[in-house]
């Protein structure tokens, strides 16, 4: 590249014939003639010369390719019985799979203030003790506003829908204070899949006035800001930490957030998240003046056992209520129980499954109505012991002649 830059400065600039930049360069004429008349640097290009292997074995690869686009050069070598190298086989399928896979390009996404904050969870692993002091793996609630790059996000003891639209609300009520026009999911089965939202979802988008979108499957691009989001906090808030219970590990979550995550200047926008929110806040909607339902909602009717399941775990209901129907919540930390107007339990939630919890004075109550119920039972005569008349069987004998001989 050097010498055709010098040809054509001698050329041109310095009006030299062609036999004097041969001699001063001591190139050949012809090399010369090609520079001048050359408009771009001259290149090497290696014409591509397919050996008689895979010759042998290209129709082979096409056809199946053909029926299965996106396998795997390794599964294709052993498929056709490739005996030759793998780098030069993989090439070759590499030049010829456009032909049967089109690429599948994704734009660029511009996101505006207030437009989208996307939602995901992450499971950080086995770092958060249950009830009963067992590791578990729970997830994490991640809600990333598109714009401004803020990050709310919060542990929840299950993923069904009341704890995530429970979950959605506590972040965008307390943390981003403000509601987007729109909130992107994956096809999470708490959300919905297939195109329908889960019971009660739309209602809580309703009562927020915004819309719930759902990435098409396969596009993890479209949710990239969160799916980032996530990787930075397993890479830069999880290593080094212990938790003691989930409302530590909410705790330590959200004083991270604060002081490091939302304070840092964002490499791709050069904002700091917890500055850029107020431009989200502006265009976004203000918050509901009443709270969506959330949680989750149960009816039954409370059997002899006093004891009510949700969410994999018992709880100890009032045996006033037996026999009488009830109605259940579960939010994120507590569980109560209705019967009418009158609340029949209030329970710490339990996290993990097959939890049971029993309140003291239930089982006192059940202990004194059973002693109750067993009194009653002894101080009241049998039914079936009724006087039956017996009679005279000498009646018999005197009609019959069948009585003793004096």
């Amino acid at each position: 590249m050097e010498d055709w830059a010098e040809i054509r400065r001698l050329y041109r600039s310095e009006k030299l014939s062609q036999a004097e930049i041969a001699r001063r360069l001591k190139l050949s004429r012809n090399t010369v003639a090609k520079a001048v008349s050359s408009e771009s640097p001259p290149r090497y290009k290696r014409a591509p010369v397919a050996s008689s292997g895979w010759l042998a074995v290209e129709p082979a690869v096409r056809a199946l390719l053909r029926e299965y686009p996106t396998m795997a050069a390794s599964v294709l070598a052993e498929r056709v019985g490739w005996s030759g190298g793998h780098s030069w086989f993989a090439e070759n399928v590499a030049r010829i799979r456009p032909e049967y896979a089109p690429a599948d390009p994704c734009d660029r996404l511009v996101h505006l203030p207030g437009e989208q904050v996307q939602c995901d969870l992450w499971f950080p692993g086995q770092v958060v003790p249950d009830h009963g002091g067992v590791l578990r793996s729970f997830p994490v609630l991640v809600m990333v506003a598109a714009y401004s790059r803020f990050i709310a996000a919060v542990m929840l003891p299950s993923r069904i829908t009341g704890d995530l639209l429970a979950g959605m609300w506590q972040l965008l009520s307390r943390d981003i204070g403000a509601i987007p026009r729109t909130l992107l999911w994956d096809n999470e089965s708490g959300i919905g899949q297939r195109g329908r939202l889960a019971q009660g979802v739309s209602g809580f988008c309703g009562v927020l006035g915004t819309r719930l979108v759902q990435a098409r499957p396969y596009d993890p691009e479209t949710k990239g800001v969160v799916e980032r989001a996530n990787g930075y906090l397993g890479t830069s808030f999880l290593p080094g930490r212990t938790f003691c219970s989930p409302v530590d590990f909410n705790a330590q979550l959200s004083d991270w957030l604060a002081a490091v995550a939302n304070v840092r200047r964002h490499a791709t926008t050069r904002l700091i998240p917890a500055e850029a929110l107020s431009a989200d806040r502006v265009a976004m909607a203000t918050l509901p003046p009443v709270a969506p339902t959330t949680g989750t909602t149960v009816s039954t009717r409370l059997g002899r056992d006093y004891y009510v399941s949700i969410v994999s775990s018992a709880y100890s209901v009032h045996p006033d209520a037996i026999g009488r129907m009830i109605t259940v919540t579960a939010t994120l930390n507590r569980i109560y129980a209705y019967c009418g107007d009158r609340i029949v339990a209030d329970h710490e939630r339990l996290w993990g499954a097959n939890g049971l919890a029993a309140d003291p004075s239930h089982i006192n109550a059940a202990s004194a109505l059973r002693q109750q119920y067993l009194h009653r039972r002894a101080g009241t005569e049998d039914p079936l012991q009724v006087d039956v008349e017996v009679a005279d069987l000498s009646a018999y004998d005197a009609v019959f002649g069948t009585g003793e001989v004096a």
